[in-house]
């Protein structure tokens, strides 16, 4: 189930954003998370099964929202944990395409893919 970010999940957060290839750097990381926290077309959600094991962020537009950021917990890795959160944002914000940065674009690929095989 895809959640909203509150400030009392920062260190789960974090840990899941540091395995972005993007958010190595320490700083970088926190001025990430500023802007989910300050920004109002920023948004970063969780992802909760029994434990919160992935985490997606994205920059709201008129038209469209962009894909950020998307971790998932390393030991939940290849069991469909990415593309569930994908088809929630989709479902959220059906009114709106969803598009990718450079470092998301792969993996948004990778989804609408196998969104057409599955058709």
């Amino acid at each position: 189930m895809l959640i909203r970010y509150k400030k009392s999940f920062e260190k789960i957060a974090m840990g899941l954003m540091s395995f972005m290839p993007t958010e190595k750097d320490i700083k970088q990381l926190q001025q990430s998370m500023k802007q989910y926290e300050e920004e109002k077309n920023f948004q970063l959600f969780l992802w909760k099964e029994e434990d919160i094991i992935g985490l997606a962020g994205v920059e709201i537009e008129e038209q469209q929202i962009t894909l950020r950021h998307i971790s998932v917990n390393p030991s939940h890795r290849n069991e469909g944990v990415g593309h569930r959160m994908i088809a929630a944002l989709k479902d959220m914000y059906a009114e709106k395409e969803l598009v990718s940065t450079s470092y998301t674009e792969g993996f948004l690929q990778k989804c609408e893919d196998n969104e057409t095989a599955a058709e």
